[in-house]
């Protein structure tokens, strides 16, 4: 069943954000909230703190998983390459559909992502309408359209 499926007396989707340009999340907040869908939208701002989410370690012990991660490449400390590898290596995460959304729109980058089994690969638009309208897009696609296994 569809997260956000309205007939179907819907759950707030549980969205990871991993990106540490505060303006992309301030932007991709701002998205989610004019779609008007039931969504909790949990961000950390590098590839440690992803990862420590994801696990359930450290502050993030009553963490929840989520339906969907958003995933930048470029981060500090660990990059999104190395929280996509270990992401989809994992039992227990690799289920998690994982979008790449990155400023890169380099083929090595689309190519590798794809080969570490991202669901989807999406260059960040700069113009802030194309942004939100992204944002929205995946959105509605993840949690409203595509059936996900349960969070658990």
């Amino acid at each position: 069943m569809p997260i956000n499926d309205p007939e179907e007396g819907a759950r707030p989707a549980e969205i990871l954000l991993v990106e540490d340009d505060p303006e992309d999340v301030r932007r991709t907040r701002e998205a989610l909230t004019i779609g008007k869908l039931h969504n909790n939208l949990h961000t950390v701002g590098d590839g440690i703190e992803a990862l420590e989410f994801l696990h359930r370690r450290g502050k993030y012990t009553n963490a929840v998983r989520p339906d969907v991660i958003l995933l930048d490449l470029n981060l500090p400390r660990k990059d999104g390459r190395e929280v996509l590898a270990e992401i989809k290596t994992n039992d227990e995460l690799k289920r998690i559909p994982v979008v790449v959304i990155t400023t890169s729109k380099e083929e090595e980058d689309v190519v590798r992502s794809y080969r570490m089994h991202a669901n989807c690969y999406i260059t960040k638009p700069i113009d802030v309408e194309k942004f939100v309208s992204v944002v929205q897009a995946i959105d509605n696609f993840w949690l409203t359209i595509v059936t996900l296994p349960s969070a658990e």
